[in-house]
């Protein structure tokens, strides 16, 4: 007999496949559910895998990097071997983030982990911070809890050997976090041991709430506090421009054209006129922003960052890696291209903040801590009346990042407003605000992430997996289940009928159309294929709709 999910999905494939055969198209090969099924053994990787060491953002020899004085198995070892992958140690052994940066080795690599994980597709193939989450409830989802252990695992280890959860397993990321989902990822594994083994799901708090605090402190500690708001932001602990982008060599070039064509719309603190002694020679391609390139992280790798007689600013960089940090690269959201994102206490990120402060609560008294629980109380606590101060907008009814160096809120409507629904952090007014505005970001095909069409992929009309699961999830906690199930029947409407079409699953779509087919004016302009939260949101929303039936 067939699921409820599986029912739900014929009937949603028997509506969207005549109609692509009637044009003319081949249907895929297997239903979308056995595609998202085969899809965590096809997106898994192992650090012993040759595979796994293949980096399209990079044209450099395969290197994989192990922590200084780490044993590798020999079984590793004899692999690496005959993948002729270089085997090299970290200069270093690193307590604490950032004591090593990218700029202190020779050349880029991959980050060992002990244990296999699912990355999201195409160019990122490694295992990335923010994606993990999705992922992990996908695999939940789909009874695949051996990958979201060895997730959660591999994340502990990220932490006692390089300082932090890391935006993805490659050196280019060890200066640089992602959202913080890791007590979410803990406690959603945690519900899956508990209905099968009580007493192992209990010893995976204790042993994980020392990993959690950890984590929880590096977003909580410079250079991640938001001036003196006592909120958090986003803030990358390198420098300069980013080494990842090598496959889009004139990725600041174009912005330094956009910016030049709008000069109403940069910021003074973006560009740099160059002076003729500063003026790049022909074959030279990457220039120093102000003259200290000896400060940049991207060391021998740096793109191109001069175009037309200007170049970027150290500002602008600050703010381009924080972007990349929030896992919105790239947007408007927080400045032309996330040029200013280090000026602001996101709604995104301190609405994560508090919901780890409770998770921790929840922990330290399941552990028996009942002074801890308390302590983390209060601390959600106290963020949620500086959210209600700073972030909340009575008139608008909505939320609205903070610009904490100017003193002043952001006007730029954006989806993580719904963060706050997912996290628990609004009251019932506020919820109650937060769903009447969805029509400003609702679209025929799901939530797009925001209300401006600036060209950049985080922008409409795209809408992204995450964010509509966030806000789906968010909906329906406060109980405005007609607006969660209508959300996420579009959005899963939207990818089974891509899907029939060309027999794929993608990492965006565009939701006013709604269509795989995208096209943006700078950052990754392809559409990736694979795709990791995709495959999982997607089978979290079937869940959703199948349980209101």
């Amino acid at each position: 007999m067939h699921s409820r999910p599986f029912r739900l999905l014929l009937l949603v494939l028997s509506a969207v496949i005549p109609a692509a055969m009637a044009q003319g198209q081949t249907p895929p090969q297997v239903p979308i559910e056995t595609y998202i099924h085969q899809s965590w053994n096809s997106l898994t990787r192992s650090t012993s895998d040759c595979a796994s060491l293949t980096d399209s953002k990079q044209t450099t020899t395969a290197i994989l990097y192990f922590p200084v004085g780490e044993k590798i198995p020999a079984a590793v070892k004899a692999r690496l071997q005959q993948c002729k992958v270089e085997i090299r140690e970290l200069p270093v052994r690193i307590k604490h983030f950032g004591e090593l940066t990218p700029a202190q080795l020779s050349a880029p690599g991959l980050l060992y982990l002990p244990n296999p994980y699912v990355v999201p597709g195409g160019r990122f193939n490694e295992m990335y911070g923010w994606d993990s989450y999705f992922i992990l409830l996908g695999e939940i989802a789909d009874n695949r809890i051996d990958l979201a252990r060895d997730t959660v695992d591999n994340f502990f280890y990220e932490l006692d050997h390089y300082g932090a959860v890391l935006n993805a397993n490659r050196t280019y990321y060890l200066t640089r976090s992602q959202p913080p989902f890791l007590s979410s990822m803990v406690l959603a594994l945690y519900r899956a041991e508990l209905a099968k083994d009580a007493k192992e799901a209990r010893a995976l708090l204790h042993h994980a709430l020392p990993y959690l605090i950890r984590d929880y402190t590096v977003w909580v500690s410079t250079p991640h506090l938001a001036g003196t708001t006592g909120l958090s932001r986003y803030s990358d602990l390198g420098n300069g421009p980013v080494t990842e982008i090598a496959d889009d060599s004139n990725y600041y070039v174009n912005i330094i054209h956009w910016l030049l064509v709008h000069p109403d719309q940069t910021p003074p603190d973006y560009l740099h006129k160059l002076l003729p002694a500063e003026a790049p020679a022909p074959s030279t391609h990457a220039q120093p922003a102000h003259g200290n390139e000896s400060a940049w992280d991207c060391g021998t790798h740096c793109p191109a960052t001069n175009a037309d007689g200007y170049s970027l600013t150290d500002d602008f960089f600050a703010g381009d890696r924080a972007m990349r940090e929030s896992g919105f690269d790239s947007s408007f959201l927080f400045g032309p291209f996330g040029g200013s994102t280090q000026n602001f206490a996101p709604v995104s990120l301190n609405a994560l903040l508090f919901k780890y402060e409770h998770d921790l609560a929840f922990i330290a008294a399941m552990l028996g801590d009942m002074d801890a629980a308390v302590a983390w109380s209060e601390a959600a606590g106290e963020r949620q009346e500086r959210i209600d101060a700073l972030l909340w907008n009575e008139s608008a009814g909505l939320y609205f990042d903070y610009d904490f160096v100017h003193s002043q809120s952001s006007t730029y409507p954006y989806v993580t407003a719904y963060y706050a629904l997912w996290s628990g952090v609004a009251s019932p007014g506020q919820a109650q605000r937060l769903a009447a505005n969805l029509p400003l970001f609702e679209r025929p095909g799901g939530l797009q992430t925001s209300s401006t069409i600036s060209g950049l992929q985080w922008d409409a009309p795209f809408g992204w997996a995450p964010t509509n699961w966030l806000a789906v999830a968010g909906l329906d906690r406060y109980g405005f289940k007609t607006d969660a199930r209508r959300v996420a029947g579009e959005f899963t409407s939207t990818v089974a009928t891509n899907y029939a079409h060309d027999g794929e699953i993608h990492e965006k779509y565009d939701v006013a159309t709604p269509g795989a087919n995208v096209s943006v004016i700078a950052g990754y302009q392809t559409n990736v294929i694979g795709f990791g939260w995709t495959n999982a949101v997607y089978l979290k929303m079937l869940q959703l709709l199948s349980a209101a039936k």
